[in-house]
């Protein structure tokens, strides 16, 4: 529900203007944030900004202003004969002084072993996604927020996953195609199409930004062998960044050199990047870790072995059975989940025991993301 606060008090001063509001909360509106964000700076069909704010002087200030009867705030401004209508639920909604001043609460929901007893938390059913929305913002939360989801009962068809993942938006292609196909191949590009036992990894790290989402479809999965395990990144990150907190600087603050050495490939694809990196507010933003394609590091010698202890300890904590869960996928699963936070891996498996066939997608983060946030917008504002 939409909360109405007013304006009770503006004053002036040399760069903003200061509103007190009905609840007690005080706000900065700078001058050119203010004219910038005049209603009449956005194409009314594209939604973008047509304004120049290089146009004006950094001295542009309101020659008047105050609330008119329409109970907006009405801005005169020095330059440009034009005046400014701002819609008081809007300026407090956008109010830059409150959002610093609150206390950053992370939407991620981590975890560890203990999710290992209750994977049912993070089943859903195909077709309560496919026939509500409900059901997409449940599997879109899971991913978000825990990172993690199994969908059920998919059908089991080659490329019948793209009819669920086009419920969230177009996936991401690579040269690995779209679907890839996670099968045992003779002469084999990657680690993924063979039978050994993978480590728990993100995919694709020497890109510059790496896939966001991951979805792996079964089809079948007969072989003895080939389990499934997960790690929540972020989980150990934390773990790290309370109990051993030089590891956690370590792996924050410098780059390792990851590469990929695809034999089909015409192309040196080549980044570096710490193995835990943050966003602005502290929080995590992406786990970087794979054994198999890190390539020979070249960080300062002073600091290589910090670096390789570091990483023996990250890897082997990736690993430990405190953090990770194990499962074993059937045909109709879709093991979905966060890329960039979230780490994967398997169990060897025996082909000659029966078929294993999965089937891959990528999504990027901004997709999954972007469409939750206009789900529960959209459910708001039929409410």
């Amino acid at each position: 529900m939409e909360q109405n606060f007013t304006i009770k008090n503006i004053t002036k001063n040399s760069t903003n203007l200061e509103v007190d509001w009905s609840d007690g909360k005080k706000s900065k509106f700078n001058y050119l944030w203010l004219r910038d964000n005049c209603p009449t700076a956005h194409d009314k069909d594209s939604r973008h900004r047509m304004f120049n704010i290089l146009k004006v002087s950094n001295k542009i200030n309101p020659k008047k202003f105050a609330v008119n009867n329409e109970g907006k705030l009405e801005i005169e401004w020095s330059e440009g004969d034009h005046i400014s209508y701002y819609d008081q639920n809007w300026l407090r909604e956008n109010c830059y002084t409150i959002k610093n001043n609150l206390e950053y609460k992370s939407p991620y929901k981590l975890w560890d072993n203990s999710l290992q007893n209750d994977l049912k938390s993070i089943e859903i059913e195909h077709d309560e996604i496919m026939s509500s929305y409900e059901g997409l913002v449940r599997w879109l939360e899971l991913l978000h927020h825990t990172g993690i989801a199994i969908v059920k009962n998919a059908p089991t068809e080659n490329n019948s996953g793209f009819k669920i993942l086009n419920r969230i938006s177009h996936t991401r292609e690579t040269f690995f195609k779209t679907p890839f196909e996670v099968i045992n191949i003779p002469k084999p590009n990657n680690s993924a199409y063979t039978t050994h036992a993978l480590r728990n990894h993100m995919d694709l790290p020497w890109f510059e930004t790496p896939p966001g989402y991951q979805f792996l479809h079964c089809l079948v999965n007969s072989a003895t062998g080939g389990d499934s395990s997960a790690v929540d990144g972020f989980a150990v990150a934390d773990y790290l960044r309370k109990n051993e907190k030089e590891i956690f600087d370590t792996l924050v603050n410098v780059h390792l050199k990851f590469r990929d050495m695809d034999y089909t490939q015409e192309s040196v694809r080549s980044y570096y990047a710490p193995a835990i990196s943050l966003t602005k507010d502290n929080d995590y933003h992406d786990i970087r870790f794979s054994v198999a394609t890190m390539d020979a590091l070249d960080c300062h010698p002073d600091l290589m072995d910090k670096v390789y202890k570091a990483h023996h300890r990250f890897g082997n904590l990736l690993h430990d059975d405190q953090f990770q869960i194990k499962f074993r996928l059937g045909p109709g699963d879709i093991f979905s989940f966060n890329n960039r936070r979230l780490l994967h891996g398997r169990t060897e498996y025996d082909p000659n025991s029966g078929h294993r066939h999965l089937q891959g997608y990528y999504m990027d983060r901004d997709e999954i993301i972007g469409r939750l946030r206009y789900l529960k917008n959209s459910v708001n504002s039929n409410q």
